[in-house]
């Protein structure tokens, strides 16, 4: 894949910039990536918030045409999860996977990835922190590359990098959906065969999280053992 990078100094929100870009323009091409150096009104799953200062992470959207299901959108942030942990291999850092779209460090989360569905394809959003030098102001156990390594990183550079790494994964997902990532995806994920709940909203599921489907859902084994597909919700161990 072929990337065609629009660097801003400052977005209330890529996914949202590019969603309204691709709208307006029916030939904006698959691969357009817009980033930002500040993004003030980022969100994650559940309208979550995530706010990047300029120069601290690195936050961007890609445009990937094609023809997509909604049930095959959940992979494709799997598989933009799988480039983000080689990236960060590379940058001396050993990152898990979290179902369905972190990537952790030690248990904190390090990067957030977001797949908004448009006509005609899929955005998938981008959250890397990057120069963050405390996680205080964040509502869950977070980290970042300065943090884990003791040492700054360019962003611009740092996206040159990690673009090199989706556009095998992208092109693998868009070629053949989650199988051809699962590998990558599984190796990275700590949990499988052990005992996880699942909350969605109110409703709490525990049981034993046997891997994943076609698709990228979660396949979670009741006490009972009867295995049921889960497509939404927040894994704990």
């Amino acid at each position: 894949m072929k990337f065609s990078i629009q660097w801003y100094e400052r977005l209330p929100s890529t996914n949202t910039f590019l969603k309204e870009l691709a709208g307006l323009n029916k030939q904006l091409p698959s691969g357009t990536v817009v980033a930002a150096r500040e993004q003030t009104q980022g969100r994650g799953r559940r309208e979550r918030e995530w706010l990047s200062s300029t120069g601290e992470n690195l936050t961007f959207s890609i445009l990937l045409r094609g023809k997509y299901a909604l049930r095959q959108l959940p992979s494709a942030s799997m598989a933009a999860a799988v480039a983000v942990a080689e990236l960060l291999d590379g940058e001396g850092i050993k990152p898990n996977l979290k179902w369905p779209n972190d990537v952790l460090v030690n248990g904190k989360k390090i990067c957030g990835i977001l797949a908004d569905g448009v006509s005609g394809g899929v955005i998938i959003g981008i959250g890397l922190n990057v120069n963050m030098r405390s996680a205080d102001h964040i509502d869950q156990p977070a980290t970042s590359v300065l943090i884990e390594t003791g040492a700054r990183r360019d962003v611009t550079q740092l996206l040159e990098k990690m673009l090199q790494h989706l556009s095998v994964r992208l092109d693998d997902w868009a070629e053949g959906g989650f199988s051809k990532v699962r590998k990558n995806w599984e190796s990275k994920i700590p949990n499988l065969g052990k005992t996880i709940t699942v909350r969605d909203g109110d409703i709490f599921r525990k049981g034993t999280l046997e891997g994943f489907g076609p698709d990228g859902e979660l396949l979670l084994r009741a006490a009972d053992g009867i295995v049921s597909a889960v497509w939404a919700g927040d894994v704990s161990v």
